[in-house]
């Protein structure tokens, strides 16, 4: 096989990233015999499977690397397109990113907000540890991510952010109750914490490197929403380990007080993308870049280091 059926890779995009074969044929108003048939034939001709028939179906490694680069050519052609013809209408473009939850939360999306204003554009946000992000742009999954790590991948490029400051926090009702007398073993081992998910292993991290308790050595909630997280803080139910930005009013108005001053969290955020961006994917890594300097403190202005 000399060239690469570009009817054929649409057909393995929109199952993947519909994780469905009902949505993919709906999407491109086929029928899913006739999805399954494209993708069998673009198998047959790379004499190699591209596609896991999973619940939800997911792609091989070949699988991933075709995507990869189907949806590089796309973005490309996108822009392409829009250049040649300006005053024709654009159809949405659909634009995929990684973030951490702690982003999204506070900086992201205004940062974001004018592109979504002046571009047709549909903006599909993944949420994924700031560590292990980088995962989800090698898999073709997404434009752009950010991440702890500095290094880009090959054929992307990365721009350091800023860094997010995390503290440990607390209502003064729960420290009066849990750590009158400090964060002692004894009382960590009672006071609950709360982390986003099973998966963040920041706040384990932090505990145990600052503490010597281990993971699953004291309480802890999980909870997958951000706003939900600050919520129960400030509800008294637990402490826990939280970006400075989120609640500096909450800080202000002593409605939460710092538990460990001497402990501060560092995490440097980078923002990794496909090397060959143009059009709307280049005009939002400016853009992203840009606010995320505007508002985050720089990576050389001090600051402790991450867990």
């Amino acid at each position: 096989m000399s060239e690469l059926d570009y009817k054929l890779l649409a057909a393995l995009d929109k199952v993947v990233s519909e994780q469905s074969f009902e949505r993919a044929a709906r999407l491109l108003h086929l029928t899913q015999s006739a999805v399954s048939q494209r993708i069998k034939q673009l198998e047959s001709r790379l004499a190699q499977p591209l596609l896991v028939r999973g619940q939800p179906p997911q792609p091989t490694e070949a699988g991933r690397r075709l995507l990869a680069h189907y949806r590089q050519v796309s973005q490309l052609e996108s822009a392409v397109m829009a250049d040649l013809l300006p005053d024709a209408p654009q159809k949405p473009l659909t634009v995929t990113i990684v973030t951490n939850a702690d982003s999204l939360a506070t900086w992201l999306i205004p940062a974001l907000t004018p592109l979504l204003h002046s571009h047709p554009i549909e903006l599909n946000l993944l949420i994924e540890d700031e560590s292990r992000s980088l995962e989800r742009l090698k898999r073709g999954e997404a434009f752009g991510a950010i991440s702890l790590h500095a290094e880009p991948l090959p054929g992307c490029r990365c721009d350091a952010l800023g860094k997010m400051d995390y503290i440990l926090v607390a209502t003064p009702a729960f420290q009066q109750r849990y750590f009158t007398e400090g964060l002692s073993l004894t009382a960590l081992q009672l006071a609950p914490a709360v982390a986003f998910d099973q998966r963040d292993d920041m706040h384990a991290r932090y505990i145990e490197r600052h503490f010597g308790l281990p993971p699953g050595g004291y309480p802890c909630h999980a909870v997958r929403s951000a706003e939900a997280f600050v919520a129960i803080a400030r509800s008294g139910a637990a402490y826990c380990l939280i970006p400075r930005l989120m609640i500096e009013e909450d800080l202000m108005s002593g409605r939460l007080i710092e538990l460990h001053p001497q402990g501060r969290l560092t995490e440097p955020l980078y923002w990794h993308r496909w090397l060959l961006e143009r059009g709307i994917h280049k005009d939002l890594s400016h853009r992203l870049i840009a606010y995320a300097r505007q508002v985050l403190p720089s990576l050389d202005s001090g600051g402790t280091s991450r867990v």
